[in-house]
């Protein structure tokens, strides 16, 4: 039984997710361009969104870190971390979707957020192929 709950936990956790991006408006990419568009028709409803989610999760965090044992490892701020994120960061702005959102736009079988979801997955290939192992290696020994 505890197996049974240890695998659906993370599931309803998504499932939650999920619906609150949904129930946010946080799955259109026109909200997200919105927001990045600070010299235009700037859309703050994202701030708000992400405001929210801190403040919930932040209590959380806290106590976590208080209360965990074992620390997790984490690593330097390196050249492979800064081109990810800036990667990331392009990919957000120019298509509209995050990881999370996409894959829950994908579900609904709209056709771009199916195609951000598999060149996607071709980036997490080819980052696997260029060492990408290693840093998850590290995070796999905390388990």
């Amino acid at each position: 039984m505890r197996s049974v709950i240890r695998y659906f936990q993370p599931f309803l956790s998504g499932l939650l997710f999920g619906a609150g991006l949904l129930v946010s408006g946080m799955t259109s990419p026109t909200k997200v361009q919105g927001f990045l568009d600070i010299g235009g028709r700037w859309d703050p409803s994202l701030a708000m969104v992400m405001g929210g989610a801190v403040c919930v999760a932040l209590p959380l965090f806290q106590w976590i870190l208080r209360h965990e044992r074992k620390r997790r490892p984490h690593g330097p701020i390196d050249g492979r971390l800064i081109v990810g994120s800036v990667l990331f960061g392009v990919g957000w702005g120019l298509s509209g979707y995050c990881p999370g959102p996409a894959l829950v736009v994908a579900g609904t079988g709209s056709l771009s957020a199916m195609q951000y979801v598999l060149a996607m997955a071709v980036g997490m290939l080819v980052a696997s192929r260029f060492g990408a192992t290693e840093a998850s290696k590290a995070g796999a020994s905390f388990k």
